[in-house]
């Protein structure tokens, strides 16, 4: 395989693991995959930054062809599309040539939704979770302004304390593809961040007076990043599940993203502004949420409206007696 696409690779897989959470062996099934769509294109003298999309819709009538599994197929096109829209949010390529291909006969997954009940259960717990009060300080702030905005677990873990200061009801975040948009800022999170920023220049001060450098970052860390890495929050964000008896298999970076938008959604915000704040490039993507409502509408209905009661009713052995 070319340099280029090792490096495409294994930052994508390194993404999906942080903000995503993928288990091990999901990124060795996605490695194989996109290895098996790389020798591909290779007999064509093709390669992945040059791809369009009848390219990978070849691809797919040629597995179909060596008779592999309907599942085998909806992975290896979960796979490409996945890796092409982290391209494209990256600033790799300028388009996703997969974006509009549909899988083989397989229904298009929803995001796992957290309640608005069990995002409060989250933001208690991170408040007491910590050794110390400078942890549950950070703490508080990292789920707080996740939730208040929507950002990806990329872009809050390497907010510039710069962009914080002045108690701002705006933050400026510089989104993937090197992209600035603003998101405006909750009550719950200003007031978290401004308490997490004296602790965090408190801290600050005493280490520079023992000659070390001052961080540039609202999260800093020891590592060689310089601030708290994607997967130390991922962890992070899994013992809040476990304090507050949420289904640790639900919690991830990214599924606070959806309950961002999706109770955004719920509580009538408008699709384009839910686009503009989780900084997606085609409102197709945000589009998703939308059918996340529905779905979710539809399930409270059927467990809670007199008539659909009445229907379960009817078909556990009652027959119902219409015009009588």
């Amino acid at each position: 395989m070319q340099t280029d696409l090792l490096h495409w690779i294994s930052t994508f897989l390194e993404a999906q693991a942080a903000e995503l959470g993928a288990a091990t062996n999901t990124q060795l099934a996605y490695g194989r995959d996109l290895k098996d769509f790389d020798s591909f294109l290779a007999r064509r003298s093709l390669d992945f930054a040059r791809v369009g999309r009848k390219d990978i819709e070849a691809y797919l009538i040629w597995c179909d062809a060596q008779g592999l599994a309907k599942s085998t197929r909806a992975r290896r096109l979960s796979a490409i599309k996945q890796l092409y829209r982290f391209a494209f949010e990256e600033g790799w390529r300028t388009d996703n040539p997969a974006i509009q291909i549909a899988g083989p006969g397989q229904d298009k997954r929803l995001p796992k939704i957290l309640s608005e009940h069990e995002v409060d259960l989250l933001l208690d717990a991170a408040h007491n979770s910590g050794r110390n009060i400078s942890d549950q300080l950070r703490n508080t702030c990292l789920m707080e302004l996740l939730y208040a905005t929507g950002m990806r677990v990329s872009e809050l873990v390497s907010l510039k304390v710069s962009a914080a200061r002045g108690d701002p009801r705006l933050l400026l975040i510089m989104g993937k593809g090197s992209k600035e948009r603003l998101v405006p800022l909750s009550d719950p999170a200003r007031q978290a961040l401004a308490e997490w920023l004296v602790q965090r220049d408190k801290t600050e001060k005493a280490a520079h007076a023992k000659g070390k450098p001052v961080s540039i970052y609202l999260f800093p860390s020891r590592g060689s990043s310089g601030y708290l890495t994607r997967h130390r929050f991922y962890l992070l964000i899994k013992e809040f599940a476990l304090a507050a008896g949420v289904e640790p298999s639900k919690v991830t970076p990214h599924t606070l993203r959806h309950a961002f938008a999706t109770h955004l959604l719920a509580n009538g915000a408008d699709l384009r502004a839910i686009q503009t704040m989780l900084g997606h490039a085609d409102v197709a993507t945000t589009e998703i949420y939308t059918h996340v409502l529905e779905a979710r509408l539809s399930e409270l209905v059927l467990e809670n409206h007199p008539l659909a009661k009445a229907g379960r009713r009817s078909s556990g052995g009652k027959t119902s007696s219409d015009g009588q």
